[in-house]
C-alpha cells in the first residue's frame, strides 16, 4: 500500500511536535512537510500534494480557511482537516464551506485526530459530536453572521492590517501591488462601515481572522 503523505501547518512548534509525534506511529503515514504559516502552507501543499493536510485555523500571514480556499481553488485533490481550539458555529460552517473536510478542536485531537485522518485518507468527512452540534445550531440560528460579504483577498488584507503590516508588507505577502492591497482596504472598510483601522481589527478579532 502506497505511503500517505501529510502536511502539518501550526504556528506554535510545539503543537507541531505534539501532532507529529501522534501520527508518525501510524505505519504507512509520512510527515512531508510542516509550515507556521498560511503562505508557506499553502506553497508546501501545492508542493507535496499530500494526502492529507493539517491546518490550523489561526495561521500567521492567511488563516486556514483561507488556506483551504486557496488549496480547493487550485483543484489540488488533498483533503483538508481544520484544526482549531476555536469552536464557533460560525467558524465550522465557513469552514465547510471552503472546502474543509473535518473540523477538529486541539482539545479534542488525542481521542480523534487518527479517525480523523483515517476518514479523509478515503475521502469521507469527518465529523466529531461537537461539529455536529455547532452545526445544528449554526443551521438553526437565524443571528449567525458569517463572512460573506468580504471577498477572500480583502479577508486576507484585514487578516493583515491586524497583524501589523503595511500596504507595502502586505504587498510582499500577496504579490500584489501597493494600490491593489489599498484598493482592498478601502472597499472592505466601505463593506463593513468602518472609517479606521482600528474597526477592522475589531472586526477581525470578533470574526475569529487572527486571536485576541
Amino acid at each position: 500500500m502506497p505511503t500517505k503523505r501529510i502536511v502539518i501547518a501550526d504556528d506554535h512548534e510545539v503543537v507541531r511536535s505534539g501532532l507529529h509525534s501522534m501520527l508518525e506511529a501510524h505505519k504507512g503515514w509520512e510527515i512531508v512537510g510542516e509550515a507556521d504559516n498560511g503562505k508557506d502552507a499553502i506553497a508546501l501543499i501545492i508542493e507535496h500534494l499530500p494526502d492529507v493536510a493539517i491546518v490550523d485555523y489561526s495561521l500567521p500571514l492567511i488563516n486556514g480557511i483561507e488556506v483551504t480556499r486557496s488549496v480547493k481553488a487550485r483543484q489540488i485533490s488533498t483533503e483538508i482537516l481544520l484544526f482549531t481550539m476555536h469552536d464557533s458555529d460560525v467558524l465550522v460552517k465557513e469552514a465547510f464551506k471552503a472546502g474543509a473536510r473535518a473540523f477538529l478542536l486541539k482539545s479534542e485531537a488525542k481521542r480523534q485526530l487518527a479517525s480523523a485522518i483515517e476518514a479523509l485518507l478515503i475521502h469521507k468527512p469527518y465529523f466529531t459530536g461537537v461539529v455536529s452540534e455547532k452545526m445544528l445550531a449554526s443551521y438553526l440560528s437565524t443571528n449567525a453572521a458569517p463572512m460573506v460579504s468580504l471577498t477572500p483577498r480583502e479577508r486576507m488584507v484585514i487578516q493583515l492590517i491586524s497583524e501589523g503590516y503595511s500596504n507595502k508588507g502586505m504587498s510582499k505577502v500577496l504579490n500584489l501591488s501597493v494600490k491593489t492591497i489599498e484598493t482592498h482596504r478601502a472597499s472592505a472598510m466601505q463593506k463593513l462601515s468602518v472609517k479606521s483601522t482600528a474597526g477592522l481589527v475589531r472586526y477581525a478579532i470578533r470574526n475569529m481572522l487572527i486571536e485576541p
